[in-house]
């Protein structure tokens, strides 16, 4: 296959190729050099979008997250409550291949923005979109602590994930689906116990 020249190159293209490298064997391997490979192009093609390896990563966590907002903005359409924040959480789950392959680059992303302020920001800045759309949903319908009880929830979406990657055998997708009904349903309904309002961070 002949090579691709910079001008069919694009950083779509290359962000694709990431993904594909981190899904299969870590964030730690894709590399310029792996990314170039995988896209089928030079290395100064992926160098002529992204003059750092910082910056490549910080556009495809970027686009990952575009995408997934894009998923749940349109899942939480729904006028029931329950059904909407099941649909929009359960695209945070890996209940496909899909949604597993973005959970393993999203966990990986996750590391890596320990030690890098760009992605830390997307990272934050998207944990908190998500958070703000969950306690609409709770605040819509009158549930007491709604932030708090959005931050819970979607922390307990994100440990159910990061645990179904590490033990798939133990946790199949009936499981997660069940886990994640269960814990919307306390949401919704067990609200009567909790402490007084603290204001979260943004």
């Amino acid at each position: 296959m002949p090579e691709r020249r910079k001008s069919s190159t694009s950083p779509d293209l290359l962000a694709a190729a990431l993904f594909d490298v981190a899904a299969e064997s870590g964030l730690e391997n894709a590399s310029v050099r792996e990314v170039a490979k995988r896209a089928g192009v030079s290395i100064g093609a992926v160098q002529h979008h992204f003059s750092t390896k910082d910056e490549m990563f910080a556009f495809a966590l970027r686009t990952l997250v575009d995408r997934l907002l894009t998923r749940l903005a349109e899942s939480s359409a729904d006028a029931d409550p329950h059904a909407s924040l099941f649909q929009a959480l359960s695209q945070l789950l890996p209940l496909d291949e899909q949604r597993t392959r973005e959970a393993h680059v999203l966990a990986a992303f996750a590391v890596r923005a320990a030690t890098s302020e760009s992605l830390s920001e997307i990272r934050r800045t998207t944990l908190f979109t998500i958070r703000t759309g969950i306690s609409t949903v709770l605040i819509g319908i009158g549930t007491p602590e709604a932030e708090t009880r959005a931050a819970l929830l979607l922390s307990t979406v994100n440990g159910l994930a990061l645990d179904a990657l590490g033990s798939p055998a133990m946790y199949p997708p009936q499981y997660l689906d069940h886990a994640l009904e269960s814990q919307i349903r306390l949401t919704l309904h067990d609200a009567e116990n909790l402490p007084t309002s603290v204001v979260l961070a943004s």
